[in-house]
C-alpha cells in the first residue's frame, strides 16, 4: 500500500505532535483488540469472503478521510476504520483458505499456500516503497492517499471473486462466538497451539525497530530504507519454505531449534552493532517467519469446530498482548533482551508445535 511508508510523516507534516501521533496508534491498537474476536465470529457466522471485501472498503474509507480532510480527528476516524478492517481480515483469511483447500481434498497444502501468501505480502513492501516515492514526488500526500484508496477498493473487488465453501446451517452469532472461545480454551491440543501462535505472531512487532537498528549500527540515514530491504526478502523466503514443513528429513522438522537459532543470530547481530549485522537479522527473520507459518499450519490442522475464524482470531488477540511485551522489552533491554524472549518462545514451540 503506497501510504504505508508515509502515513507517520503525513501526521507529522500536518502538524501533529509526537503525543498526538502516539494517541492515534493507541486508538488503532485498541480498536483492533476490541474487535478481533467478535469479528472473527462474524466471519464464521456470515461470510469469510465478504469479511475480506468489507475490510477493503473500510480501509479505503479510512484513507479517503485522511486524504480529504487531514487532521487529528480524521486520522483518528481513519484508524478506527482501519482497525475494524484488520479485525475482519484476521482469522477470516486463513479460515477461507483452509476450508477451500479441504473442500477439494487438498488440506495438506494449506501450509504451502499460506507460506506463499505471506511471502507475497512481504515482497510487496519493496515495490510499495518505490511506488510511494514516485507518487509523493509527483503529487504529494494527496496522490499517495487517493491511489491507496483505489488500491483498497481494487483488492475488495478481487475478494468478491474468491470461492467460499458452504458450511451448512449456521448458528447465531453469539453461539458461534461461544463455540470458538470454547474450542480455544477447553480443547488442550488447540489451546496450546493458540498460545504458541499468539506468542510467535506478537514477536513480529520487532519489525518496527529494524530501521532503528540500522541507524544505531552506523548505517547512514539516507541508506536505511535500502539497507533493511534484505530483511523482508529473507522473511519472504522463510515463509515460502514454511509450507515445506511436512517434508521428511528437513531441518524445519524442528521448529523450536530454528526459532532458537533465530534468537541467537539476533543476539549476535546486536552484539556486533555493525551494518553487516543486518545480514544476521535477515537470516534470523527468515527462520522466524518459517516457524510462524509452521505454527499457523498446526493451528488450522487442530481446529475441528465450525468457528475456525473465531479460534484464529483468539490467537490474533493474544498476539497484541505479546506485541506490547516486545515494545516494553525493547525499551528495557534492546536486542539482547528481545532475543532472550524469543528463546523462551522457542521452549514454548518445542512443547506445542510438534510435527504431526
Amino acid at each position: 500500500m503506497p501510504v504505508y511508508p508515509l502515513y507517520a510523516l503525513l501526521f507529522a507534516d500536518t502538524g501533529l505532535s509526537d503525543g498526538q501521533i502516539s494517541l492515534l496508534f493507541a486508538i488503532w491498537s485498541t480498536v483492533a483488540v476490541v474487535a478481533e474476536v467478535p469479528f472473527g465470529a462474524l466471519a464464521d457466522r456470515f461470510s469469510r469472503r465478504w469479511s475480506l471485501v468489507a475490510a477493503g472498503v473500510l480501509q479505503a474509507c479510512g484513507y479517503a478521510l485522511w486524504t480529504a480532510a487531514p487532521g487529528f480527528w480524521a486520522f483518528a476516524a481513519g484508524f478506527v476504520l482501519w482497525g475494524l478492517g484488520g479485525a475482519l481480515v484476521s482469522g477470516a483469511l486463513e479460515a477461507l483458505i483452509h476450508d477451500g483447500l479441504a473442500a477439494v481434498g487438498a488440506a495438506d497444502a494449506f501450509g504451502l499456500v499460506l507460506g506463499r501468501v505471506t511471502a507475497v505480502g512481504l515482497l510487496a513492501q519493496i515495490p510499495a516503497a518505490l511506488i510511494a516515492t514516485a507518487l509523493f514526488t509527483t503529487g504529494g500526500y494527496p496522490l499517495v492517499g487517493w491511489v491507496s484508496v483505489a488500491t483498497c477498493l481494487g483488492a475488495a473487488l478481487v475478494a468478491t471473486r474468491l470461492p467460499e465453501t458452504p458450511r451448512g446451517e449456521p448458528e447465531s452469532w453469539l453461539a458461534t462466538l461461544r463455540a470458538g472461545l470454547a474450542e480455544s480454551a477447553a480443547v488442550p491440543a488447540v489451546r496450546r497451539v493458540v498460545v504458541a501462535v499468539a506468542a510467535l505472531t506478537g514477536i513480529d512487532a520487532l519489525e518496527e525497530y529494524f530501521p532503528l537498528m540500522a541507524q544505531d549500527w552506523h548505517v547512514p540515514t539516507a541508506w536505511v530504507p535500502v539497507a533493511v530491504l534484505v530483511i523482508p526478502l529473507a522473511g519472504a523466503a522463510g515463509a515460502a519454505l514454511g509450507g515445506a514443513g511436512r517434508r521428511p528429513g528437513g531441518a524445519w522438522r524442528s521448529p523450536a531449534l530454528l526459532l532458537a537459532l533465530s534468537a541467537l543470530l539476533l543476539a549476535a547481530a546486536g552484539y556486533l552493532r555493525h551494518p553487516a549485522g543486518l545480514a544476521l537479522v535477515a537470516v534470523s527473520y527468515g527462520f522466524y517467519r518459517l516457524v510462524l507459518v509452521v505454527a499457523e499450519t498446526r493451528l488450522q490442522e487442530r481446529i475441528t469446530g465450525p468457528a475456525r475464524a473465531t479460534v484464529t482470531s483468539v490467537a490474533g488477540l493474544g498476539s497484541e498482548a505479546v506485541a506490547y511485551a516486545v515494545y516494553a522489552t525493547w525499551v528495557v533491554g534492546g536486542t539482547a533482551l528481545v532475543a532472550a524472549g524469543i528463546l523462551l518462545a522457542a521452549l514454548l514451540v518445542a512443547r506445542t508445535v510438534s510435527p504431526p
